[in-house]
């Protein structure tokens, strides 16, 4: 009877593991990660890259077929390489990937999407005759190289940031739902309100506002071209204001005339008549 202490039982349970495990299994898969750190590595030379999750079946039952191809890839002189979007959400919106599996095929930066059958046989067919060259590349405006890819990759790492925020307050902190949504609507005004005010300091270095002076009236000499109509109507108003008083003027020196005329006539007018009454 075996002691205790004896090692041969672990020994013999490990020994009946590792005859159980398939022998792919204990063998280095040919196939490469990409992750947000080493994604640049697609930029450069030959690749198919698989979009995976690990819980989608078709993803699953694609697996035994992309490993049986990578194991040719040193021959094709291809890099076969897959990319879980579950954990790696940058590239899933660099990518733009809205179907799992997708697979992609790259080519110095020239990214091509494959559509094709799915078997090992259909792989190895599409890089030795090269049928990539009849697919029309992505263009540059959506490569996940551009700006409007590396955006659209930080707006998928937010959403995934702020998912994993809202699974902590609510399985960690024992948040209800509508607490956590109170928070992130509470965060999302505070962060507008800041962002305006960082717009606004901004907008005031670069072009800062003038202040105004009240500007003095301007001489006859140098009026602008744009105030001459004023200036002429100006003018019409004295000139008509000159004609009135000329006139007026005239009026009343014709009234002093008769006046003074009248007064002579009356004086020479009193004395015949003092004579007649005598």
């Amino acid at each position: 009877m075996t002691p205790s202490g004896s090692p041969v039982a672990p020994v013999a349970m490990m020994l009946l593991l590792l005859w159980g495990t398939p022998w792919t299994h204990g063998r280095r898969s040919d196939v490469r990660i990409i992750t947000d750190e080493n994604w640049k590595e697609l930029l450069e030379g030959e690749w198919m890259i698989e979009f995976y999750a690990p819980w989608c079946p078709a993803c699953q039952n694609l697996q035994p077929e992309w490993e049986n191809f990578a194991e040719w890839g040193e021959d094709l002189e291809v890099n076969v390489a897959k990319v879980d979007v579950t954990e790696q959400p940058g590239l899933s919106g660099r990518f733009i990937i809205t179907a799992l599996p997708t697979i992609y095929h790259g080519k110095d930066g020239e990214f091509r999407r494959y559509q094709g059958p799915r078997t090992k046989k259909d792989f190895i067919n599409f890089i030795s005759e090269k049928e990539w060259k009849s697919i029309e590349p992505v263009s540059s405006w959506f490569g996940p190289g551009s700006v409007l890819m590396s955006s659209m990759s930080a707006l998928f790492q937010l959403s995934m940031w702020i998912r994993t925020c809202h699974n902590y307050f609510i399985e960690d902190l024992g948040l209800p739902v509508w607490g956590s949504y109170a928070v992130f609507a509470l965060a999302t005004l505070l962060s507008g309100l800041l962002l305006g005010l960082c717009m606004i300091f901004v907008a005031d270095c670069l072009f800062p506002s003038k202040r105004r002076r009240p500007q003095p009236y301007p001489s006859k000499k140098l009026l602008p071209e744009s105030s001459q109509p004023l200036q002429k109507v100006e003018e019409e108003q004295e000139d008509d204001e000159d004609d009135v008083s000329e006139e007026e003027a005239g009026s009343k020196e014709g009234t002093n005339k008769d006046f003074a005329q009248n007064a002579i006539r009356q004086r020479s007018v009193g004395p015949s008549l003092a004579t007649d009454k005598s």
